[in-house]
């Protein structure tokens, strides 16, 4: 580690929010619950993915590695869920420490020969392990119920007391609290010195090099990271909606969740679950309106991704600020 004292302390500090932006969260969660009582499958669809982007965010805003492979430690979680409730016991946060390691262990394994390369190289290899994924799925068929899908569990109630109905409510508290806990996990993570080094590698990795810092030993650690939310992501998709298809471990869910990373801003975490929540909504409104519709805003979105890779969110925020800074100063 080559961070001073200052920056560690820095980098640990708490955030002048503190618990309040946690309880001002769950005040939105609540008053998402109160007042779109209809829309509590989306809603939790949207915690659930929201997960997924913010692991994708370890790697590829906070490492600079772009990947899109994230779908397999996703739909490594979301299998183990699945079996783990089929075949030894539907508790569902066991289920749920049973998919953060399986995804840990597979980005782990993956990750030993992934992050020796950068760029085109690492992006087109987090591909091909997705797509092995996919095809050992099907294949399995035995285990995995191959193109039909693992189905056939069922979770038990959470604490013996919450039952999963077919309304959602329970499945909606679980995935939010699930998202809230593991955004103050990652965040705290990435303040701290380890999410620090992470940084300096994605800005100057030679001169973090130079600075005596270990690159692939950390590149191992945030993918692996990366691995452990993302499989919960796919724990709590398998036990929300009780069936796991390959398309848990499809190219279409990775670029999708890259898209929401960029639409909400790189290297954030909570732009992670903004630009997840945008595309959600705006997915499934335009799908409403006109299946077609959604083809022209797909368009729209991935211009987006193109001309504004460091996120949309973050760039119009920063022009707003620079234009209101503007605007005092001239009052001034």
């Amino acid at each position: 580690m080559t961070l001073s004292p200052v920056s560690a302390g820095m980098a640990m500090r708490q955030s002048p929010w503190g618990w309040l932006g946690y309880v001002a969260a769950l005040a939105v969660i609540f008053l998402l619950y109160w007042y779109l009582p209809g829309q509590l499958l989306i809603l939790t669809r949207i915690a659930m993915i929201a997960i997924l982007v913010m692991s994708l965010d370890l790697v590829t805003g906070y490492g600079g590695l772009p990947t899109l492979g994230q779908a397999a430690m996703f739909g490594m979680g979301a299998y183990a869920a699945g079996l783990f409730a089929k075949f030894v016991m539907p508790d569902p946060l066991l289920g749920l420490l049973v998919a953060a390691g399986s995804g840990a262990l597979l980005a782990f394994i993956a990750g030993l020969f992934l992050v020796r390369y950068q760029g085109l190289a690492f992006l087109m290899l987090t591909i091909a392990v997705a797509l092995i994924m996919q095809n050992l799925a099907s294949k399995l068929q035995f285990i995995t119920g191959g193109d039909d899908g693992l189905s056939g569990f069922e979770v038990s109630p959470i604490f013996g007391q919450f039952q999963f109905d077919i309304f959602g409510v329970t499945g909606y508290w679980y995935s939010m609290i699930v998202m809230l806990v593991s955004f103050a996990v990652l965040r705290r993570i990435m303040r701290s010195p380890f999410g620090l080094c992470c940084v300096g590698i994605r800005e100057n990795r030679d001169r973090m090099a130079a600075n005596g810092t270990r690159i692939y030993p950390h590149l191992v650690k945030l993918y692996t990271l990366s691995g452990v939310f993302a499989g919960i992501a796919g724990g709590l998709f398998a036990q929300v909606n009780q069936v796991v298809g390959l398309d848990s471990l499809g190219f279409e869910l990775s670029a999708e969740a890259l898209v929401m990373l960029v639409l909400g801003g790189l290297g954030t975490l909570s732009g992670a679950i903004i630009g997840t929540t945008l595309y959600t909504m705006i997915h499934h409104f335009a799908a409403t309106a006109n299946p077609f519709h959604w083809l022209f805003v797909i368009g729209g979105l991935l211009m987006l991704v193109v001309f504004l890779p460091k996120g949309f969110l973050q760039q119009l925020m920063r022009r707003l600020g620079l234009n209101v800074l503007a605007l005092f100063g001239r009052r001034a």
